[in-house]
């Protein structure tokens, strides 16, 4: 049996607390032809009620809204009953916002600034609906600055006892910026065998995706402060 196109199609829903940015982001990706939008939200309270009722796969959460932030909508939706949850890209205009450790450890599985790019927004959406995480190269920058800014915690570096040394390898790399296939040439590995290590690693540290993986190799001391990537990696 043929499967119908638009089933195959990466629903979307918009919460925006802006007309005007859920109308043209609306526009943008429901003229995409692996995209259709199913619904959009002045708040957050509102978008988790329109969850609940058009199943989407990805949602483009603003983070500073009336009512209901991004913040707790996007944990309130994350905790709804049942195995299947969109995944939640947050979309804000600060790169250094206070929310974004706190948006990561509810499950977020990305960030994304509002003055992107219409390609970086599209891209954004297929790399989340495909099971990637993202961080826009200024907000890893941020995150990390704030993250060294922050009074020193004891290093919880026991969690990845169970990690093999190649796991480490990849999951170190990974988390200083690396790209799937940056990371395969740097390991002389095949980047299937990558994916497949990172699998593995969000599996053991029961870690929900790439994003979470970057402060976990920070918050055990896997990754330091310095090792940080320059700006032009993703």
């Amino acid at each position: 049996m043929q499967q119908n196109p638009a089933e195959s199609r990466i629903r979307v829903l918009i919460v925006d607390d802006q007309a005007m940015v859920r109308q043209g982001f609306g526009a943008l990706l429901d003229a995409q032809s692996d995209m259709t939008v199913v619904g959009s939200a002045g708040d957050g309270s509102e978008a988790a009620a329109l969850v609940r009722r058009t199943q989407p796969d990805v949602v483009l959460m603003d983070i500073r809204m009336p009512n209901m932030n991004g913040l707790e909508a996007t944990r309130q939706i994350l905790a709804m009953p049942g195995e299947q949850h969109p995944r939640v890209i947050i979309l804000t205009t600060f790169d250094a916002d206070e929310y974004v450790f706190e948006a990561i450890r509810a499950g977020a599985s990305g960030f994304l600034l509002k003055d992107a790019t219409a390609d970086s927004l599209v891209e954004a959406v297929r790399i989340v609906a495909g099971g990637d995480a993202l961080l826009a190269p200024a907000i890893t920058q941020k995150l990390i600055a704030d993250y060294a800014a922050r009074p020193a915690a004891p290093r919880d570096s026991a969690r990845l006892n169970d990690l093999t040394a190649r796991e480490l390898e990849v999951m170190q790399r990974i988390a200083r910026g690396m790209s799937n296939a940056e990371v395969a040439g740097d390991l002389f590995l095949g980047e299937q065998t990558v994916k497949t290590h990172v699998s593995r690693v969000l599996q053991k540290l029961g870690l929900r995706d790439r994003t979470q993986l970057v402060v976990a190799a920070y918050e055990s001391g896997l990754v330091r402060v310095g090792d940080a990537p320059d700006s032009t990696q993703r």
